[in-house]
């Protein structure tokens, strides 16, 4: 059998253009040119201190991407890895692994990543505790309480196969589970189909439907609930009429949803290629800053929904 390829495709395969160098550089961080400015309150946010606990725990995994300045080739314009230079600065780090992009394109595998939902993470943490980390040490690399991972790891626990099916790609807080583990199974695959056609996971929507769930399709509880934690039938039907009012007032919107999506997308696009060129952004932020920020900011929605 002739493995060879035909010519012509070899020759198309070979003036392919790659959007990264093969090799990556390890470069002074005083020679990394951030194209965007952080806000000050960037690092109080729970995302930054979970990276820098994770770089003290495992160090740098994901590399920050960066372009050569044509202007000055020793030095380079960053383009994705903002908050990981940040925690490197922060530790007194001088240099760091990159990876070098052909060109000044600020397109990385981040902008087609998909946040993990409680589910898919829940499975992360077992397979981590499985293979011998302890509920300590993951914690210490994301910055949570030890308690955090371990309530995390037991997510599924009283949970039917088929409501964490239905919900295993979807972002539920951790409090809407605790809430399906009071309903029998055949409840639970009702509320998690209700959720899923409601594009609805909230903790308080959970609440809503435990409340309307009948005893016999409750899980019996070790503590009776008295008191003002009783959730009476007139506050259900207050929600019933509050969630009759939400729908009214969604269909009103869904007329011009259409159109209003489009433009916005139209221009968070249009801004996000406009902020990927350094020299673009450079300008702004020295002759625009309150133009720059705003732009910003909107180049930055990750999610339209």
């Amino acid at each position: 059998m002739n493995l060879t390829p035909p010519s012509d495709s070899f020759k198309s395969i070979k003036s392919m253009l790659l959007g990264f160098e093969l090799e990556t550089r390890t470069i002074l961080i005083d020679c990394i040119i951030p194209t965007k400015k952080l806000k000050p309150e960037t690092k109080l946010t729970a995302k930054y201190r979970q990276i820098v606990s994770s770089i003290a725990a495992v160090g740098a995994i994901e590399m920050p991407a960066v372009v050569v300045n044509r202007d000055n080739p020793d030095t380079y314009f960053l383009l994705d890895g903002f908050l990981r230079i940040e925690a490197l600065k922060d530790r007194g780090e001088t240099e760091v692994e990159c990876l070098v992009a052909t060109d000044d394109e600020a397109y990385t595998y981040n902008k087609c990543l998909n946040r993990l939902a409680a589910v898919q993470e829940h499975r992360m943490i077992v397979c981590a505790i499985e293979k011998g980390a302890s509920a300590e040490q993951i914690a210490m690399a994301l910055n949570v309480n030890p308690a955090s991972i371990r309530q995390r790891s037991h997510l599924l626990d009283g949970i039917c196969p088929e409501a964490a099916s239905l919900l295993e790609d979807k972002h539920c807080p951790l409090t809407t589970f605790e809430l399906l583990k009071q309903m029998k199974p055949f409840r639970q695959m009702e509320a998690a189909e209700l959720m899923v056609g409601q594009g609805n996971f909230t903790a308080g929507f959970a609440r809503a439907i435990l409340a309307a769930t009948p005893d016999d399709q409750r899980v019996p509880s070790r503590k009776q609930t008295t008191g003002s934690g009783v959730i009476s039938r007139e506050q259900i039907g207050r929600l019933e009429r509050e969630l009759a009012t939400i729908q009214q007032r969604t269909r009103c919107v869904e007329e011009s949803y259409g159109a209003d999506n489009l433009t916005l997308t139209v221009t968070k696009t249009y801004l996000a290629k406009l902020l990927s060129r350094p020299l673009i952004a450079s300008w702004l932020n020295e002759r625009r800053p309150d133009y720059f920020i705003e732009f910003q900011s909107i180049a930055e929605i990750s999610s339209l929904t």
